[in-house]
């Protein structure tokens, strides 16, 4: 591979695409891995690169959705050609013969899909050469790069838990490798999250079943992590400016505004005081600012909306407490726990103290909180706990990536178009050690 190929690092999420170039620090666009099919479009869409003007014009109430990827893995190559042919064409701007490709893949990949994704990258797309990495390993590589001199970089050795989109991960790494035999996983991610959501509020408010994009967009602005759950069901069930949870979400009409939104933007932040007096919570805390207001004084707020209240906690709660559901999964702390004991006895000690947060869900506030909570009684007492949490969760792994692919070794690790056409995929599969 000449040293002038661009590198293209590619963290190809179930539920969002990152996509970039080696050696920068941010992605250059990140957009849903899926096509979408709008109530007043007869065709599927691409979904535009999320934060962007066209993606907040979007109106997509009760929008169809297609995914190439399920439960985490390629299920639709045909799909995720499509999604990939209109990412590197009028997004990127690149000539994939003119580029290298780094890629990340799940866990536990089976070889008929890693098959699929290599027909896709040499043969679809005609990309010089492929390295294709797993999320662990990348997002440990950023965080020792972050910090040269710490407990990560010395001990060369960290837990990283990936709540991402189609389930959890507990992984450990040693010396940038992920110990596959020491692995285990939570089948619960972001989307389980969603449509659990989805399900509280058809039952007790209005039907949104249908709504995905718009209880994703709930589910990230009013879910939290409960710290205390007894005291917040205790709140939940009080009634009136009492209950400190509530908060009042305005469906989209499709006229006025085609985005949900937080009707009271303070009813929110309520939740973050410990101890709130009544006086605290005087109905001026609950007036939008007064842009806000003129903003929106077209729109009849008493249609269209449902209150959130014990739902804002009980949706994270299934990481922590999957059981409570009639799940059969083992709870995030277990999880890790298992994880570490699976490993070497000399690893132990190090492990609970390199714990390091990836990934979407872990964006809910006091996640890590409450993850230390869980953890503290359940290994010796001699351990310390450090979970570190990333400063863009969502971009951890690609970070990692796009610093794996400025490396000066990048390319000898790579296969190359010609290395795969002599020898197939099963064999330069073996180059990655997974």
């Amino acid at each position: 591979m000449s040293t002038s190929t661009q590198v293209v690092v590619l963290d190809n999420g179930g539920g969002l695409i990152k996509a970039g170039f080696g050696g920068e620090r941010n992605p250059s666009a990140i957009l849903p891995n899926c096509l979408h099919k709008p109530l007043a479009s007869k065709k599927w869409l691409h979904p535009n690169p999320l934060n962007t003007p066209a993606s907040a014009d979007q109106d997509l109430t009760s929008a169809s959705v297609r995914r190439p990827m399920d439960r985490g893995y390629l299920i639709n190559p045909d799909l995720q050609r499509e999604i990939w042919s209109h990412l590197f064409t009028s997004i990127l701007r690149i000539n994939p013969s003119q580029s290298s490709l780094l890629l990340t893949e799940p866990l536990f990949s089976l070889p008929s899909i890693q098959h699929s994704l290599d027909e896709l990258v040499f043969e679809d797309f005609n990309f010089t050469s492929l390295y294709v990495a797993d999320s662990p390993s990348l997002v440990h590589l950023y965080e020792t790069s972050r910090s040269p001199n710490g407990l990560l970089s010395k001990a060369q050795c960290s837990l990283v838990v990936d709540c991402g989109f189609s389930f959890t991960h507990a992984s450990p790494v040693f010396q940038n490798f992920t110990l596959n035999y020491a692995v285990k996983r939570i089948d619960l991610g972001g989307k389980a999250l969603t449509n659990y959501l989805k399900e509280l509020i058809s039952f007790r408010s209005v039907n949104v079943m249908d709504e995905t994009f718009i209880i994703d967009d709930v589910k990230e602005n009013l879910c939290f992590v409960s710290v205390d759950v007894p005291r917040h069901l205790d709140i939940a069930r009080k009634s009136g400016r009492e209950n400190l949870l509530r908060c009042t979400y305005v469906l989209p009409d499709g006229v006025s505004h085609t985005k949900g939104f937080l009707k009271y933007p303070e009813q929110a932040k309520r939740y973050l005081v410990p101890d709130c007096k009544k006086e605290n919570i005087d109905d001026h805390e609950e007036i939008p600012q007064q842009q806000h207001e003129n903003n929106r004084q077209k729109v009849d707020l008493t249609k269209n909306e449902f209150d959130l209240t014990n739902e804002r906690f009980l949706v994270p709660e299934m990481i922590f407490r999957p059981a409570d559901l009639g799940m059969n999964q083992a709870g995030l702390p277990d999880c890790i726990v298992r994880a570490v004991n699976a490993c070497h006895p000399h690893l132990h000690p190090v492990l609970y103290e390199s714990i390091i947060l990836t990934g979407g869900s872990t964006l809910f506030p006091h996640f890590a909180e409450r993850l230390e909570k869980e953890l503290r009684p359940l290994f010796p007492d001699d351990y310390n706990v450090k979970i570190t949490t990333q400063e863009d969760p969502l971009l951890g792994v690609w970070r990692g990536g796009s610093l794996l692919a400025s490396s000066p070794d990048f390319d000898s690790m790579c296969v190359t178009k010609a290395e795969y056409e002599e020898h197939g995929s099963a064999r330069c599969r073996k180059r990655f050690f997974h």
